[in-house]
C-alpha cells in the first residue's frame, strides 16, 4: 500500500533557505575544507587536521541533496510537474 507523507514546515524552511546556496558554494566548501585540513597537517597539528578534513564529505552530501530538492521538489515530484 503506498502512502503518501507530507514533509513538515520545519523542513520545507530549512529547503527554501538552502536553496538560495548556489551547488559551486557547497563544492568550495568542500575543497576549503580539504585545503585547511592540509594546512592544519602541514602544521602538524593531526587531530584538527582529521577533524576538518572530515568535513568534506558530509558538506558534498548537502550539496547533493540541496541539488535534489531543487531539482525534485521537497515531496519528491519534479518541480516543473508541481508548476503545471
Amino acid at each position: 500500500m503506498a502512502q503518501n507523507f507530507q514533509e513538515d514546515q520545519f523542513t520545507k524552511n530549512i529547503e527554501t533557505k538552502t536553496a538560495r546556496i548556489p551547488s559551486i558554494g557547497y563544492l568550495g566548501m568542500a575543497i576549503a575544507s580539504m585545503g585547511i585540513s592540509a594546512g592544519l597537517k602541514l602544521a602538524r597539528k593531526d587531530s584538527a587536521a582529521l577533524f576538518v578534513g572530515q568535513w568534506a564529505a558530509p558538506i558534498l552530501l548537502m550539496g547533493i541533496y540541496n541539488k535534489l530538492v531543487k531539482q525534485l521538489g521537497s515531496e519528491g515530484e519534479r518541480v516543473s510537474e508541481r508548476a503545471a
